[in-house]
């Protein structure tokens, strides 16, 4: 044994090392691996009272006891249980958002076996879980000054837009079904579903539709994002296609959108299926919405809950003051493939899923479609899904690699808009909706009554980041006219 390792052996062990040593690491990796889910000042009161505070007490305070009681080795078993027991209980309450009581016992035994048998030990493993906090603790230094430098300057938007006065304000509900691919793209490519029933439905209930709409982004976070702010932000150029920088508070917190609608006296009202949107507790710039932080907790990754949609939603329309309001709406069906390879039943079975998924969201957005039109006739009606379902590709991580595949690639971007308007406003000529991040741009203009709104529009291409042996970085995947592309967005 070295000289070093015989120094750290003859030391006493220190109740706060012990106990700093097991939080560090399953911390610092739960926090750079889930960066966009905790990045708020509650998370850090909750890590730091729940992982080192708390412990801290209760360890110390046991230590006490039984060295009082019992002896100094005594003292020193009960340290090393905790250290090697709240190492592998931090990592299973971080990884497993379920209680897993059979995995907590096992720790619990396992963690025993070791104080009794290799306590002697265990000032050797807090030395290997110290280098793996440091491990850690270099890449999330380097993301968290990588987030705080970055630019918000893609956020600003024209006075003008801002300041609008809207001369017509109905009740606006935008529903927003996860992955659902446009009508157009369904009966092509890897899709191959000849059933119009739903399209027909649609149809007959009064809804416009608009064949080859798609989103700009590959995720819902990204693609809201842009929606909501009706700016492009191209990942913020980061290294994660599923997120952007803040994207949360771009659709929850402040965005142009709930500005523009607030200025012209709308109340907001998100109802979600889930809490995915919230996760990170947010500050709301909704007025109202279906879930409580308090229900949500700190190590949610925003889908340990589910809410009855339809239900909040009669509710929030049972108890809406007067004035307009805003509904925005969204659920996770269809969704889209599994999203890594080890988590994959192949491109075949995968689209069959998807299938079956797709069945089951349109079944979630009769329901609400009724409830609408039986509850306020002359509502606005936005269907409108974040991206497409990814079918054809094994698992949506492929989409790093670069692909000229056209289904593919439409795969990833075409989503659903269909509108139903309110028989006074529907346009007599129609609105040229073509991505996400213009609709909010040309609705809006078309209920001021201000076109000229809708003419200072962001580009309608589609954006994508590469991560293989050639191809690194943001890409244009679609340009603004719906060609396949492949061209590097430079900062």
């Amino acid at each position: 044994m070295s000289p070093f390792m015989n120094d750290i052996n003859k030391q006493p062990l220190k109740t706060w090392m012990v106990v700093l040593c097991a939080g560090i690491y399953p911390v610092l990796f739960y926090v750079g691996n889930n960066y966009s889910l905790v990045n708020s000042w509650g998370h850090v009161v909750f890590f730091t009272l729940s992982f080192f505070i708390l412990p801290l007490i209760g360890a110390e305070l046991g230590a006490r006891l039984l060295k009082k009681k019992l002896g100094l080795r005594w003292a020193e078993l009960w340290l090393s249980f905790l250290g090697f027991g709240l190492f592998f209980f931090f990592f299973k309450v971080t990884l497993l958002e379920a209680p897993h009581r059979k995995i907590t016992v096992l720790i619990i035994f396992l963690a025993l076996i070791y104080a009794y048998f290799l306590s002697k030990h265990h000032r050797k493993m807090m030395v290997l879980q110290g280098l793996m906090g440091l491990l850690a603790l270099f890449p999330l230094i380097g993301q968290i000054y990588h987030n705080l430098s970055l630019s918000e300057s893609w956020k600003e938007i024209q006075k003008e837009v801002l300041n609008l006065e809207l001369k017509v304000k109905p009740n606006i509900y935008l529903i927003q079904p996860d992955g659902l691919v446009n009508f157009s793209e369904m009966n092509r490519g890897y899709y191959q579903d000849q059933d119009t029933t739903f399209k027909s439905e649609l149809n007959q209930l009064g809804f416009t539709h608009y064949p080859d709409f798609r989103s700009n982004y590959a995720s819902t976070l990204s693609s809201n994002s842009a929606l909501m702010m009706m700016k492009h932000h191209y990942y913020n150029f980061g290294e994660n296609f599923s997120e952007a920088l803040d994207a949360r508070e771009c659709i929850v917190s402040k965005n142009h959108v709930l500005t523009i609608l607030k200025n012209n006296g709308y109340q907001s009202n998100l109802i979600s299926q889930a809490p995915y949107l919230l996760v990170n507790h947010p500050k709301l710039g909704f007025d109202r919405t279906n879930f409580d932080f308090d229900d949500i907790g700190y190590l949610s990754k925003g889908f340990n809950l589910k809410a009855n949609i339809t239900n909040d939603l009669d509710q929030f329309l049972e108890e809406a003051p007067v004035g307009p309001q805003f509904y925005f709406i969204e659920f996770f069906n269809p969704g889209h493939i599994a999203g890594r390879r080890e988590n994959s039943l192949g491109a075949h079975k995968e689209r069959d899923l998807w299938l079956e998924s797709m069945e089951r969201g349109q079944v979630t957005i009769r329901d609400l479609v009724r409830l609408i039109q039986h509850r306020d006739p002359e509502g606005l009606i936005i269907l409108l899904a974040d991206h497409g379902g990814f079918v054809g590709l094994d698992y949506t991580n492929q989409i790093y690699t670069k692909t000229q595949d056209r289904d593919l690639i439409y795969s990833i971007f075409s989503s659903q808009l269909s509108i139903k308007w309110p028989k006074d406003l529907k346009p007599e000529q129609p609105i040229n909706f073509t991505t996400s991040v213009n609709i909010f741009r040309l609705l809006l203009a078309h209920l001021s009554q201000n076109q000229s709104i809708g003419l200072d529009l962001e580009s309608d291409a589609s954006y994508v980041i590469l991560n293989d042996e050639q191809y690194k970085g943001v890409y244009e995947y679609i340009d603004t006219h719906g060609a396949v592309n492949c061209k590097k967005v430079e900062q």
